[in-house]
């Protein structure tokens, strides 16, 4: 088990859902499971969130600022479509794998308030880092491009990516390169959406 710093109890308990929902899923964690795995009083889930609905949001939005942070970290400075595609792909990819439990919640609108300020804050933040790639493909490639149409099928195709990423090896292949098949992929993504979304 985890040993949490109570110093930031709310991140404690968010940590300890976190890590309960990447064991046994969105249903399978409780207000008391988490606080007993935080190590702290029943009320204490309660008394800083409100609810499960309150404690799920706060995770969510927790993950959507992760990826937020790592969507425009991987754009900056990116000049060409196919690079920062690539670049934001791998990122999304990697920051699901690594946060299997924010996403779990992040994916399922039922779970959480989607009116929830600091939550509309993050998820916008990391659609923009996504639409901005699409307008750079569009000025670069095809200057019809619809971007809300391509941005939300990119999105529902990276995450798709994210599903079948456990079927992946992380092992690298031998080609000196240290990459995985993971990696060959989020390439392939990249090189598939943005010569798709070329003029004719």
């Amino acid at each position: 088990m985890a040993k949490y710093h109570h110093g930031d109890l709310p991140a404690a308990l968010r940590s300890a859902t976190a890590e309960l929902i990447a064991e046994n899923g969105p249903s399978g964690f409780s207000l008391r499971e988490v606080a007993r795995r935080a190590g702290v009083s029943h009320a204490a889930p309660a008394h800083h969130f409100g609810d499960t609905e309150g404690l799920l949001t706060s995770l969510a939005a927790e993950g959507y600022q992760t990826l937020a942070d790592a969507m425009e970290e991987a754009a900056e400075g990116v000049d060409d479509a196919m690079e920062r595609m690539r670049r934001i792909g791998a990122s999304y990819v990697r920051v699901a794998r690594e946060n299997p439990g924010h996403f779990a919640v992040m994916i399922q609108n039922d779970l959480v308030c989607g009116d929830d300020p600091t939550l509309l804050e993050h998820s916008i933040r990391a659609y923009t880092a996504l639409q901005g790639t699409m307008e750079m493909v569009r000025d670069q490639l095809n200057p019809d491009l619809d971007i809300d149409t391509a941005s939300t099928f990119c999105w529902a195709s990276i995450q798709g990516l994210v599903s079948l990423a456990p079927k992946l090896s992380d092992v690298a292949e031998d080609t000196g390169t240290k990459r995985t098949p993971l990696d060959e992929l989020v390439d392939e993504f990249a090189r598939y959406m943005v010569e798709g979304m070329a003029a004719r």
